[in-house]
């Protein structure tokens, strides 16, 4: 189901909004609906990276371990050329 929501638009972002979305072929209703949706998108995908960074941070600090950089992009760079490749080690700090 959908919701009505007025979003109130200066005329010349309104204006910008009508000649981008004809330039795509679209409506300026479903011009905005994709800014929309791309912009919740991002700031999920954002949300979802520092929760993740924050998680590492505080696994660090409780465990102490982590990559040597240099061993991990090793590993990474054989693996993508097809390469057998050993597994980073992890140190502890």
């Amino acid at each position: 189901m959908s919701t009505t929501t007025t979003l109130k638009l200066p005329d010349t972002l309104k204006s910008r909004i009508v000649h981008a979305a004809e330039h795509v072929g679209k409506t300026p209703h479903a011009f905005m609906l994709e800014a929309l949706q791309a912009q919740t998108e991002l700031a999920e995908r954002r949300r979802e990276f520092v929760d993740a960074a924050k998680q590492a941070e505080q696994e660090v600090a409780q465990y102490g371990m982590v990559y040597d950089a240099d061993e991990v992009f090793s590993y990474l760079r054989a693996t993508l050329e097809g390469r057998d490749a050993e597994h980073p080690t992890p140190v502890k700090l």
